[in-house]
């Protein structure tokens, strides 16, 4: 009983495809970067890829959007297919049982771009009542089905808050479950003054292979801030095992804002709570993932940052594990996806070799006694 997870070489954007054991199938984020016309552009052409991965069903389980930037859905109109729209339904596109979206992405006004087909595809949905997910369901929700002659107790089985678990998987039926950390319903209610890295999803997800488990956190874009805030509100409620990880999408591709406000010359400091999320909450042989162009040296402006990548490398050294730039994965000149399989001792990365099958290139122990 084998789970994959993958994440690609996108530049600085954020995609993760999870293929359960069972067959199920989850596409958290979407954002094809390939520009053909670039000269070299060793970015993936991430559309043929996912519709490799797929496979002929053209069906995932859930296809979730973290938030509403342009790196976490570009070009996701294009391949997937959308109910509220017949220009979007063509008989070759992938259909997705529920969408995944936090408030902030029905509230929020002033979409200009393709947020505003995704947006209207999540409304659609949620006044449907079917097929769709809403994490956080602030007071302005109630509001906006109010609006529309929806009374909000018809659509609460629709919302998850922080601190609850996705019905959508369960351990005993599909090996993985989904603990919700973040958005807080604060941080969704004014739609005209959405702060969409503050009310993104930020979640755990716990595999777990012949009673064995493996922990993954997907951190979308959150700031140091939301992280503390988390961190204090677990830590709170005795919650730790749901901050563990074995795989740590980091989040903001590598932006020293998701560790402090200060970037530092040669290493960012993070807070007390952002050093027990890192240097405590790590499994040993963790394999830290940021999903961002290569690491450069100096003082960058955009991520990824290398004095934030030089606190994450000291950390997975620490707990002898990996720090992988997706860019940089297996060879910066050649970038692959990352494909991590998930078994009874926990993760392994894997890299395709030319002609022959895919191999792990790291293993573990049997980890009886752990968490």
């Amino acid at each position: 009983m084998t789970h994959q997870v993958v994440f690609f070489p996108s530049g600085n954007a954020d995609t993760c495809f999870i293929q359960l054991a069972n067959g199920r199938k989850i596409i958290y984020d979407y954002a094809n970067m390939f520009a053909p016309e670039e000269d070299g552009d060793k970015r993936i052409d991430l559309e043929n890829e996912i519709r490799d991965r797929v496979g002929s069903d053209r069906s995932v389980s859930v296809l979730a959007f973290s938030h509403f930037d342009r790196d976490h859905y570009r070009r996701a109109s294009e391949l997937f297919f959308l109910r509220h729209a017949k220009k979007y339904q063509s008989s070759d596109r992938i259909t997705f049982e529920t969408m995944w979206v936090p408030a902030a992405a029905i509230l929020e006004e002033g979409i200009t771009d393709e947020g505003r087909v995704l947006r209207a595809e999540a409304r659609h949905r949620l006044i449907e009542g079917t097929g769709i997910r809403i994490f956080s369901a602030p007071h302005a929700l109630d509001q906006w089905l109010r609006d529309r002659n929806i009374r909000p107790g018809d659509r609460a089985h629709l919302m998850t808050d922080a601190g609850q678990l996705t019905p959508e998987f369960s351990l005993g039926r599909d090996g993985i479950e989904f603990f919700v950390h973040s958005p807080f319903a604060e941080k969704c209610e004014d739609g005209s003054m959405v702060q969409r890295n503050a009310s993104a999803l930020f979640m755990q997800a716990k595999f777990q292979v012949e009673g064995e488990p493996s922990y993954l956190i997907l951190s979308a874009d959150c700031e140091h801030e939301t992280l503390e805030q988390i961190v204090r509100i677990t830590r709170a409620r005795r919650n730790d095992e749901r901050l563990l990880a074995d795989i740590n999408n980091i989040p903001h591709h590598c932006s020293y804002l998701s560790l402090s406000d200060e970037k530092g010359k040669r290493m960012t400091v993070p807070s007390d709570a952002l050093r027990w999320l890192y240097e405590e909450q790590s499994n040993p042989e963790c394999i830290f993932v940021s999903t961002s162009d290569f690491i450069r040296g100096g003082d960058s402006i955009q991520p990824p940052h290398s004095q934030a990548a030089e606190y994450y490398r000291q950390v997975a050294r620490s707990v002898r594990g990996q720090f992988i730039v997706t860019m940089e994965h297996p060879k910066i000149f050649a970038p692959e996806p990352l494909e991590i399989e998930i078994t009874r001792s926990g993760p392994k990365t894997r890299k395709k070799l030319a002609g022959a099958a895919a191999i792990a290139t790291s293993t573990r122990a049997p980890r009886a006694g752990r968490c």
